[in-house]
């Protein structure tokens, strides 16, 4: 393993749909946003960075909390965002088959919206990691954080916008630079 792919996703939200696991009538995880950091996987130095912006194919105008919660607008991704499909076949040609991994189970989400969306035929992930297991093996207890909350507890000063899906994934990026700085051993995916 020479790279090893740091990613967070947004998804449409609405006020309390965390709560309500995303039940209430037509209330869907669609991906919004891929954010991801691929890393050498030795010295855990930044390579290179990809941030996606993506158009949701059922609730097509995000929510007045969605954009307050992400700073993520209808405007930007009317100029920026891409189809679902497009988006997913981008980041695994980032993530070039290396390991990948996410504070939480983001790779269900993206399998989740390949199944929303009837897409059959997609390439499968890479191998997935999902780092709440090894902050906790690191001592760092994942309970009730957020990805953009790994990096401050760590001492990194969280840089950009919380829930923007690229500014997380380097923050949780920072944090595993921050436990290999300390020793920790290194990621098995």
């Amino acid at each position: 393993m020479r790279t090893f792919t740091v990613f967070d996703l947004e998804y449409t939200a609405w006020e309390c749909s965390m709560a309500r696991c995303w039940m209430a009538p037509g209330e869907f995880q669609e991906v919004v946003q891929i954010g991801a950091v691929k890393l050498d996987a030795e010295s855990l130095a930044v390579l290179d960075e990809l941030d996606l912006l993506v158009i949701p194919r059922i609730n097509r105008a995000l929510s007045p909390y969605f954009t307050k919660l992400t700073g993520i607008s209808d405007a930007d991704l009317a100029t920026r965002g891409i189809d679902f499909a497009d988006a997913y076949a981008r980041f695994l040609d980032f993530a070039e088959g290396g390991a990948i991994a996410a504070f939480g189970r983001d790779d269900s989400v993206l399998d989740a919206n390949l199944r929303l969306y009837g897409i059959r035929g997609a390439r499968p992930l890479p191998p997935f990691q999902d780092m709440r297991r090894w902050f906790a093996a690191c001592g760092l207890d994942p309970r009730g954080l957020h990805s953009c909350d790994i990096g401050p507890l760590l001492g990194v000063p969280f840089q950009g916008q919380t829930h923007n899906a690229l500014d997380d994934a380097r923050s949780i990026a920072a944090g595993m630079k921050v436990m290999a700085s300390r020793g920790v051993a290194g990621i098995a995916a």
